[in-house]
């Protein structure tokens, strides 16, 4: 259920930029890194060349944006004249002047931002991406790097299923489009890895295509404006085509963009800045003293817990045991310690047999549990892992994996799992 936006003024002229007013939450942690001038996109790619083991069936789109009421109209110009003066800068990002000025998106820049802001905040993920533009500067570059090197500059970022379909995409892009991204969102969806909001995202920001982009920080804006009382997830239809209904022809992907700035530096999930808002005047949920507590959510249910055990394992010149772990599954392809499954159930500080320590262990040594554990939390579930330590034998050959020097080990990167169980195991074999 929603209720319409009472109506806005007409639009006022953008008037001189000037400095940006203090943002909040994720804007007051944003990293201070101007925003690049990237260079033009190449042409859009002809059609795709035949690929095997495509899914069948098309990906479902989003609405398509068209024509706008009158009042929807002032709300977009009104919209996109705050933008013009507060943009965030950011280094995927070309400025709204810049834009004015005819500078261009490069779409594997706004592709890869968006791969890794999903599930990511911006200070987390600023720093990835020019790690990753400085060594894979376009997308044939990426295509052609080995798994290992992307997965372990991935490392740290969390949720590796992005990083392999990244690398699918980005080969895909680039042996079947002539390393162009298309321009248009229904081959963005053809392609592995995007989803309808990535899809629309990369038409509209990189190309100017008319698209209706929405993340959370557009659905909490939408919900907002629009005072959409339905709890998430249901809510989504609903928001998907109210975001369509905002989107303007002209400048679509400033839009967009105004849209997430405007979620993340005003219309913010606690304490909204209402009284700086441009779409204060249109907002519903302003007028009713709802805004604080939209969008509402469904309760979650509560997180299953797994356990499973790793092994730490030191030589007498202070080397460390690391395996790959399996291309599929969690974690896949990722650096790491020798361990079981994490199959076993619950929460209990039940220690695990010898049995399993046996079948499991790596190699052949004197294991000793320790009493701190790993805890981490994935999407669906949280994960416990009990910790086996031992220094092993000068010759000791272990079953899988290889000894590394120390410091190239702890200089790894590791999954974040990882790195907690590494730390706490290195800390009992040192006390």
């Amino acid at each position: 259920m929603s209720r319409a936006p009472r109506p806005a003024g007409p639009a006022r002229p953008a008037g001189p930029r000037r400095p940006a007013r203090p943002g909040r939450a994720e804007a007051q942690a944003t990293p201070a890194v101007a925003a690049s001038v990237p260079p033009p996109p190449p042409e859009a790619a002809a059609a795709p060349k035949p690929r095997r083991g495509r899914p069948a069936g098309p990906k479902p789109a989003a609405p398509a944006p068209g024509p706008q009421t009158p009042q929807d109209a002032a709300i977009s110009a009104e919209l996109l004249g705050w933008y013009d003066r507060h943009a965030r800068a950011l280094p995927w990002r070309v400025s709204p002047a810049d834009r004015a000025a005819g500078v261009l998106p490069d779409p594997y820049r706004v592709w890869l931002s968006e791969i890794m802001l999903q599930q990511t905040t911006v200070p987390h993920a600023a720093p990835y991406f020019l790690r990753f533009t400085q060594a894979w500067p376009t997308v044939s570059d990426l295509a052609a790097a080995p798994d290992a090197e992307v997965m372990a500059a991935w490392a740290g970022l969390g949720y590796y299923a992005r990083a392999r379909n990244l690398l699918r995409c980005a080969r895909a892009v680039a042996q079947e489009h002539d390393g162009r991204f298309p321009d248009r969102e229904e081959a963005l969806l053809a392609l592995p890895g995007l989803g309808p909001y990535t899809a629309a995202a990369v038409a509209a920001i990189a190309f100017d295509r008319p698209a209706a982009v929405m993340d959370g920080n557009v659905e909490r804006v939408v919900s907002r404006l629009f005072a959409v009382e339905t709890p998430l997830p249901a809510s989504k239809p609903e928001l998907r085509v109210l975001t369509a209904r905002l989107t303007p022809q002209a400048r679509p992907g400033d839009h967009a963009q105004a849209m997430m700035d405007l979620g993340a530096m005003i219309c913010t999930p606690r304490s909204p800045a209402c009284g700086i808002c441009p779409l204060r005047e249109p907002c519903a949920a302003r007028a009713a003293g709802l805004a604080e507590t939209l969008p509402r959510k469904a309760p979650k249910a509560a997180k299953p817990t797994r356990r499973g055990t790793v092994f730490v394992a030191l030589s007498p010149s202070g080397a460390l045991l690391l395996e790959t772990r399996p291309d599929k599954g969690l974690l896949g392809g990722m650096p790491g310690l020798p361990g079981t499954a994490w199959d076993r159930r619950g929460a209990g500080e039940e220690a695990p047999s010898a049995a399993e320590v046996a079948a499991a262990a790596p190699l052949a040594a004197e294991w000793r549990r320790i009493p701190a554990q790993a805890r981490h939390v994935f999407t669906h579930f949280q994960l416990i892992l009990d910790i086996m330590v031992a220094t092993t034998a000068e010759e000791s050959r272990p079953a899988r994996g290889s000894f590394v020097p120390r410091a190239r080990a702890q200089a790894d990167r590791l999954p974040t799992v990882m790195k907690k169980a590494l730390l706490l195991g290195l800390s009992a074999l040192e006390d």
